[in-house]
């Protein structure tokens, strides 16, 4: 604001107000960082670079190659039983078809990088905006540099796009968040996790009228249109425990002292298979159970909902999902990566110490996979510790997040003092000026 003369003598200067624009200018630094650390993201999927461990790239060459040849016939894969996923993944892993000039895998990689490129721009723009933050994006650009090469090799970044465009829709558009939500449960199911925290009321029926009438109208046109649509539920029931999980810990822990199972390749992923491995996964679901029962205990009793509920309840159902599942694998941090993007993106947010402790967990993920998997799979020295640290930082973030969500939504709104109906609010020159002049003196 600048003072300058009227143009006309006699009258005093008034005050010129300029305008502030809506959205401030993109800083360079994380532009520059994004590009950075894409471009050697990039430059191992595509084998220029070499990273330690096991090629994560076989998952795009062999496996969703593999199904790609079955898709394209018109059916989905029914006697494979690593096809583990909702009818709308199918998507995913025909994209590739869109880039002919390249061969399947790269064509994949180059996807997966345009999909994190959205969601950068997408928290890039957010973050720009009055009352918002660059701490999202800067999230974001971390927690896939943090992962590694992972990220490019699986199609969750893919997810994971249609989740923080869903997310940061929901503020002024519920309809659109449920109907992306939608989509993200049709490509990966942990999306319905989403409409946890909308708020009461009009926003809660929009959006959750949208995701069902879209999920509906999904399922039943890839029903319709190509055979095997839900088989994914028969072959996901049937998953035990893999070696990174939470429960996985008590059999690392016990190969130490003569349990007699192994660590085999079973439904697409690295188990333990042997005594008690089942007792095992059911106490990890009924886990599940009991977390999500806190859930809608929080649902039910949440009396404030802010701009960042949504995204901080969606954040939290997704942690609790992850930490107790039976099955952590590493691009499982991408969702958590990618929701504690969003929430960091509202100033009003309380999530910003489990979204680090996230990207902690990040960080030790690579570690784990790939780059000393096969410490992992030995249950050694370096392995067990790895796991430890991995899934208690998890089981941290999500403590520290559900006790977060719940100060900020039930705590402190129920013990917040209000003043009574019949008290006025009088500002305090006017109460000064109603005093007695003996009661001033």
């Amino acid at each position: 604001m600048t003072a300058s003369g009227t143009g006309r003598p006699g009258l005093p200067a008034l005050p010129v107000v300029r305008a502030v624009p809506l959205v401030r200018p993109v800083p360079v630094a994380p532009v520059a960082l994004w590009v950075v650390t894409r471009t050697l993201l990039l430059l191992c999927v595509f084998k220029v670079l070499v990273f330690p461990g096991p090629d994560v790239t076989t998952d795009v060459s062999v496996i969703y190659q593999g199904w790609y040849e079955v898709l394209r016939t018109g059916t989905f894969p029914l006697d494979d039983v690593t096809w583990q996923y909702p009818p709308a993944a199918a998507l995913a892993v025909l994209s590739p078809g869109l880039l002919p000039f390249l061969d399947y895998a790269h064509a994949f990689f180059v996807l997966a990088f345009l999909a994190d490129a959205v969601v950068t721009g997408l928290l890039l723009y957010a973050g720009r905006r009055p009352g918002k933050r660059m701490a999202g994006a800067w999230v974001w650009i971390a927690g896939l540099a943090l992962l590694g090469p992972t990220s490019y090799a699986r199609y969750d970044v893919m997810v994971a796009a249609v989740a923080v465009a869903a997310l940061l829709a929901g503020a002024r558009r519920p309809r659109a968040m449920g109907a992306l939500a939608a989509l993200g449960v049709l490509l990966k199911v942990w999306p319905a996790l989403l409409l946890a925290g909308t708020a009461r009321g009009r926003t809660t029926r929009t959006s959750w009228t949208a995701f069902l009438i879209t999920a509906l109208a999904l399922v039943l046109l890839f029903s319709a249109a190509m055979p095997g649509a839900l088989a994914f539920l028969r072959f996901q029931r049937d998953r035990g425990t893999e070696v990174e999980s939470l429960g996985a810990l008590v059999f690392h822990v016990a190969r130490h002292f003569g349990w007699e199972g192994e660590v085999l390749l079973n439904y697409g992923s690295v188990e333990f298979l042997g005594p008690y491995v089942s007792l095992v996964s059911t106490l990890a679901m009924v886990l599940t159970g009991l977390v999500f029962g806190w859930l809608l205990v929080w649902r039910l009793r949440a009396r404030l909902f802010t701009a960042s509920t949504a995204c901080d309840a969606a954040f939290v159902a997704v942690l609790l999902f992850t930490t107790t599942s039976r099955v952590i694998s590493p691009q499982y941090l991408l969702w958590l990566v990618g929701l504690a993007a969003v929430c960091l993106v509202f100033r009003g947010s309380r999530m910003d110490r489990p979204a680090h402790l996230v990207l902690a967990a990040t960080f030790v993920t690579c570690l784990e996979f790939p780059v000393w998997f096969s410490h992992v799979v030995a249950s050694d020295a370096l392995g067990v510790p790895l796991l430890f640290v991995r899934n208690g930082l998890l089981v941290a973030a999500t403590v520290l997040a559900c006790r977060t969500l719940w100060r900020h939504t039930v705590t402190e709104p129920a013990g917040a003092v209000r003043p009574l109906p019949t008290q006025r609010h009088v500002p305090a020159g006017k109460a000064a000026e109603r005093q007695p002049s003996s009661a001033r003196k």
